[in-house]
């Protein structure tokens, strides 16, 4: 897997809840291009618990949001928005985890609107959540001038995170 390169950081005003680094509050993700997947590998706290150590339904519905948003930027090259997301949860993720894996990838493409597939992991492998979000692309033009999005790049060694 390789790292992908954060376009944004550094950005003046980049706060992004899902991955700004330096946004305290948010969840801090990084993504990893492996073959045709985006993954993130992130570790759950027990600040966005719903019930007694479990994850919360909405913090797993932004997560996988997220990684989907991901494909778009490094799969596209651009940017886009999320016009519909469904979601299925099939066991309960826990906070006192030390990691959850999300994998997203590209399912299908209709001239601008894209549906993106994405699967959620606790530590013992199992599948816990799915999503398929369906995104609109801007254009690399609106992109650019409306988002800063300028590419989207991969650092150029190997990572085994998994």
């Amino acid at each position: 897997m390789k790292k992908i390169i954060n376009p944004w950081q550094g950005m003046d005003g980049y706060h992004c809840y899902g991955c700004a680094p330096d946004n305290h509050l948010g969840l801090k993700m990084e993504f990893y291009e492996d073959g045709d997947d985006i993954v993130s590998v992130w570790q759950p706290r027990p600040e966005y618990q719903g019930w007694i150590n479990t994850l919360h339904g909405g913090i797993q519905a932004a997560l996988a949001d997220e990684v989907c948003g991901w494909v778009v930027f490094r799969k596209f090259q651009t940017s886009g928005v999320t016009s519909k997301m469904e979601i299925r949860y099939l066991k309960p993720m826990y906070t006192t985890d030390d990691r959850i894996v999300l994998r997203a990838s590209v399912q299908e493409q209709r001239r601008n609107l894209v549906q993106i597939a994405a699967c959620i992991y606790n530590m013992q492998n199992e599948l816990c959540t799915k999503a398929v979000c369906t995104y609109f692309l801007f254009s690399k033009e609106k992109a650019r001038a409306e988002f800063h999005f300028c590419d989207c790049s991969v650092e150029e060694r190997e990572e085994n995170l998994l």
